[in-house]
């Protein structure tokens, strides 16, 4: 070990784990245990420390001696700048591995729990291109790469159309390739990145809120059906036009051809008017027999073939029969909700996002489907005893918070309620592991299986069947 300033130097590491947010694991000659993001378990490194705390370091791999027998090359070029797919080198059969070793450790150590057997986690079919939503940020002044600030090339055009590079808000790489959804996407942002610099729109400047060009959000379905929505700051109607004009009879694909104009200190849309330039407000995605429209400010699981195969996880431990009521919290647009409807004799949603509800209704009417009712409101506010008296007490809850978790006065409120069959459906395992701990006197868990719903990333679903002990 060397000092150099503040920073120490570790030789000779043995990366042997994968642990919170992707980071490798590997253990200092004092004991302490180096979290390393640029590695993966199987790699010797030399690392130098960027964090000292008391029972661990960061640090970054500077020097790799030995690679792991689990990486892969990666196969975009932006990879390691990006921050979107941190696991992109390492082969996607050990990712499945430490995903679910991720969940069984957090809720062992976090939640001291007693597992069943977990199910094998099920895997994506497809890797790559499997998500329906990516966003996309406009600039002026676009990230410098290590290679283009080493080469000291004259920069003419700092115009950059991508992803915030993490920890800097106002930091945009311009992408040429991204391999997470429809290659279609790709040729969509090019093409709207070229266009509008040979319009001369300008692209926004994030410190001095100006320029005509925001954001980009690009939305696909399995049926084909494209979404494009540009958010505009300044107002400026021809050139706006200009560009949309163009990416219609480009597009045929594009059937949903959308913009905002946001002149707010922040980007998001959700209190903002979206107008609709050609096509229909939505795009149709199919699930099953069931069909739902996503317009802009829907929500909807961003990798819709791994949605299918979540949702009937969550219907089969739910075991209906037809005769139950059940209570689906936290139902967002009622995807699941509708999902198991056929097999209950009523399903009841509860949502706090009052558009999310209004499209819950609009799509169960579109599908024919009766026997679901849904509620707006904050869910330690209505999922209340007065609510249970009003709607009736179900036999099965099903549950699927956002990643925070459950508020212990739902979890309260669940245990007062006392249903035979809980079934709970996380994205966060670790906030999952702190919930299902204060019901473990009341409730054991009888079944529990891992769903990757995002490949070349560290996050992993998880769904857990929780059943009442008899007193």
């Amino acid at each position: 070990m060397r000092n150099r300033s503040t920073r120490k130097i570790f030789e000779h590491l043995d990366v042997t784990d994968a642990g919170a947010k992707g980071k490798a694991i590997a253990k200092a000659p004092d004991g302490k245990v180096v979290f390393i993001p640029n590695a993966i378990p199987g790699d010797v490194v030399t690392v130098q420390t960027t964090k000292s705390r008391k029972a661990y370091y960061e640090a970054n791999a500077i020097e790799f001696h030995e690679y792991s027998k689990q990486r892969v090359t990666p196969i975009c070029k932006h990879f390691g700048t990006c921050g979107g797919c941190k696991w992109q080198h390492m082969a996607y059969g050990s990712q499945l591995f430490y995903k679910q070793k991720e969940v069984e450790q957090n809720l062992l150590r976090i939640g001291g729990l007693d597992l069943p057997d977990t199910l094998p986690i099920i895997g994506a079919p497809e890797p790559y291109y499997y998500r329906n939503k990516m966003e996309y940020s406009f600039s002026n002044a676009k990230w410098l790469t290590k290679e283009e600030i080493e080469n000291n090339v004259a920069i003419d055009n700092k115009n950059a159309l991508g992803f915030h590079i993490p920890r800097f808000w106002d930091k945009i790489l311009d992408l040429d390739e991204c391999h997470l959804q429809d290659p279609l996407g790709n040729t969509l942002r090019l093409f709207i990145k070229d266009k509008a610099e040979t319009l001369g729109l300008s692209f926004f400047d994030p410190r001095g809120q100006s320029g005509h060009l925001r954001t980009l959000m690009l939305r696909n379905t399995t049926k084909g059906q494209w979404m494009v929505l540009i958010q505009f700051y300044e107002d400026d109607a021809a050139l706006r036009t200009g560009l949309l004009s163009a990416i219609a009879d480009k597009f045929p694909e594009v059937t949903s051809l959308l913009y905002v104009i946001n002149q707010k200190g922040n980007d998001t849309i959700y209190d903002q008017e979206v107008h609709c330039f050609k096509g229909t407000e939505y795009i149709v995605e199919q699930m099953g027999s069931l069909e739902f429209h996503i317009n802009a400010k829907s929500f909807y699981q961003t990798n819709s073939v791994q949605a299918h195969h979540l949702y009937q996880v969550v219907r089969d431990f739910a075991q209906l029969s037809g005769h139950e009521l059940v209570y689906d919290l936290y139902t967002g647009t009622g995807t699941i909700a509708q999902f198991v409807a056929d097999q209950a004799q009523k399903v009841i949603g509860i949502e706090s996002v009052p558009e999310a509800i209004e499209a819950a209704k609009a799509n169960a009417k579109r599908n024919g489907i009766d026997n679901v009712s849904f509620y707006v409101g904050d869910m330690k506010m209505l999922f209340t005893s007065a609510f249970i008296d009003a709607h009736g007490t179900p036999e099965v809850v099903i549950t699927d918070p956002p990643r925070d978790g459950m508020h212990k006065d739902v979890v309260a409120q669940l245990l007062a309620l006392g249903p035979q069959r809980i079934v709970y459906v996380s994205c966060n395992s670790a906030t999952q592991a702190r919930d299902l701990a204060m019901m473990k006197q009341d409730y054991k868990i009888s079944k529990m299986q891992p769903v990757d719903m995002f490949p070349q990333t560290y996050h992993v679903e998880n769904v857990v069947l929780l059943e009442k002990i008899k007193a």
